[in-house]
């Protein structure tokens, strides 16, 4: 049996319940309705328990909204006292005064706030909520104020590509620790943007490659979720221009590999069910009813992740396989098969030497 690889990033959807109802998620009533569902306090601190058995992830307690759940701050104690790296997802409009410095004081590390454009008119357009702006800005603030590791979370589609500048300086002028730019999964929630918001494959690279330049300025922890392929242009950028990529393996800044769905991270839903990640909607158990630790090391959907060498299409036969594996949510979306090729990445591999032969790039990690 192969070895079980290291578990680094759980995500904890706490609450399918929120307070915006964005483009790119569920309504208001339909949060409400699937909250009814949301694990129990006792179920939640059995969850921790079970992930703490797993390994020492980071613990990243997202929604919904997190704060919506009256007992997170019991649940974050429990996770700190269990030697967890706890994260906070938030959109901000719930972080109060009294609200920040309870974030401050219970052990959470970093807290990650959405900030969807640079100015109140795109972000409140894409949040659906007048005011969602300023409550994330003032969140960040807030936040800093008490000395807590921010990061910006931008989801890019159309309506905010163009301004990728624009809020990448009000990051900086946010003091944030990192600025992460999600490219928009078109699974689940995701399919509500309509086709024509979404971003093209040449755009899609346009994006990563001026990702690639804001990373070597060194101002910020720039890095790109949901999109594998960055990998492959931080190897050919890194060596074009001759310089070396510092590779973290662990900690909140960590550089690894591209999608590391299944084989680093997963994803639990609000009712316990365990996914390889957010948007990939192939269950490999419950929580509920299941043993965490057992699905992450046998699920079959997580076994089948693990083995690039079975990808399909241009993905199985590329170079950058192993530093990149494509998008295997994207790759679902688009064919039901969550091993076929990434359909949002223009780059055309080299023919391998020989039938499965490992390319000269297809090593785990950066150079």
């Amino acid at each position: 049996m192969e070895p079980v690889p290291e578990l680094r990033l759980v995500f904890w959807e706490t609450t399918a319940g929120c307070n915006l109802q964005c483009i790119h998620c569920r309504r208001l009533d339909v949060a409400r309705h699937l909250m009814r569902d949301d694990l129990t306090t006792d179920e939640g601190r059995a969850l921790i328990d079970a992930i703490a058995e797993a390994g020492r992830p980071i613990l990243v307690l997202s929604g919904g909204e997190a704060l919506f759940r009256p007992d997170l701050f019991e649940l974050v104690q429990h996770a700190v006292a269990r030697e967890l790296p706890v994260s906070l997802a938030t959109n901000g409009t719930l972080v109060t005064d009294d609200v920040a410095e309870r974030v401050a004081t219970s052990g959470i590390r970093r807290v990650a706030v959405s900030v969807d454009g640079p100015d109140a008119a795109t972000h409140d357009n894409f949040r659906k909520q007048a005011g969602a702006f300023d409550g994330a800005v003032n969140a960040l603030r807030r936040l800093r104020a008490r000395g807590m590791s921010t990061q910006i979370n931008t989801t890019v589609t159309r309506h905010n590509a163009h301004l990728l500048d624009a809020i990448y300086a009000l990051a900086l002028e946010l003091g944030a620790d990192a600025f992460h730019t999600f490219l928009l999964v078109p699974v689940g929630c995701g399919l509500a943007i309509a086709e024509s918001k979404q971003l093209p494959p040449e755009e899609y690279e346009r994006v990563l490659h001026w990702l690639w330049e804001r990373s070597r300025e060194g101002r910020i922890h720039a890095k790109a979720t949901c999109a594998p392929h960055y990998f492959r242009v931080m190897r050919q950028r890194s060596r074009a221009e001759g310089v070396r990529v510092e590779r973290a393996a662990h900690g909140m800044s960590a550089v690894t590999r591209g999608c590391l769905a299944g084989t680093g991270v997963c994803f639990v839903s609000h009712k316990g069910e365990v996914y390889p990640c957010g948007y990939l909607p192939v269950s490999a158990g419950n929580v509920r009813r299941e043993r965490f630790a057992d699905l992450w090391a046998d699920a079959p959907v997580f076994r089948a992740l693990r083995r690039t060498e079975d990808l399909g299409g241009k993905c199985g036969a590329c170079e950058y396989r192993r530093i990149c594996s494509g998008c295997r949510a994207r790759a679902y979306s688009a064919t039901r098969d969550y091993m076929a090729e990434e359909p949002f990445c223009v780059y055309q591999p080299k023919p391998l030497a020989a039938a499965g032969a490992r390319g000269p790039d297809s090593g785990g990690d950066l150079p």
